[in-house]
């Protein structure tokens, strides 16, 4: 059977801050296919949120963060994998979230079906980190940072470079807020990762 391509149209629209939009996973899908220069996400209720490219401070943090998970994976990678802020989950309250550095243990991600691996993967990551960029609202990274702990999430981390705070989550725990931190540990989650904050925080 040979599958047609999508066609897309281009349209400009401006939404008021009381309006939103609601998608299918399978609409939100689309959507990601044909903007691939958009962070989209979907709540559990299923509100769209894009979320646009970032500037370039944001960009040389997150490159940072991620670069020096990867070089712990390198190392580590019997353990799980590693992946970036371009990769979307569906969490088990059907909200799609993308954080900005993520890892899953190998033995849950093996758990997971093939299929949905080509995809979004049906999987909250056990590890996670969300990295606040200037446009950025505190309160609605907090509540994300909630609901990854609600869907099986086992450490997230909330950085605040602006403050130089993080936040760091547990699940079952109180947040734990860190002022000027240098480097933050893994944990009996990620065994013997250190992220060093120098270069987040110039």
């Amino acid at each position: 059977m040979v599958q047609t391509k999508p066609q897309f149209q281009t349209l400009a629209i401006a939404l008021p801050d009381i309006l939103s939009l609601q998608v299918t996973q399978a609409q939100f899908e689309l959507l990601a296919i044909a903007n691939p220069e958009l962070r989209l996400e979907r709540t559990a209720a299923g509100v769209l949120i894009v979320n646009p490219p970032t500037g370039w401070e944001t960009g040389e943090r997150n490159s940072s963060l991620t670069g020096q998970l990867y070089r712990w994976y390198e190392d580590y990678g019997s353990l799980g994998k590693t992946f970036d802020s371009s990769t979307g989950f569906v969490l088990p309250n059907g909200a799609i979230r993308s954080p900005d550095a993520s890892w899953v243990s190998q033995a849950r991600w093996d758990a997971v079906s093939p299929d949905p691996k080509e995809g979004f993967a049906n999987i909250c990551p056990d590890f996670l980190v969300e990295l606040r960029s200037v446009s950025d609202s505190r309160s609605a990274l907090q509540e994300k940072m909630q609901e990854y702990m609600q869907n099986g999430a086992r450490l997230g981390w909330l950085i605040d470079p602006q403050n130089r705070q993080v936040e760091i989550y547990r699940p079952g725990d109180a947040t734990e807020v860190l002022t000027n931190p240098t480097e933050l540990s893994g944990e009996d989650v990620l065994p013997g990762f250190v992220l060093a904050l120098n270069r987040i925080w110039s």
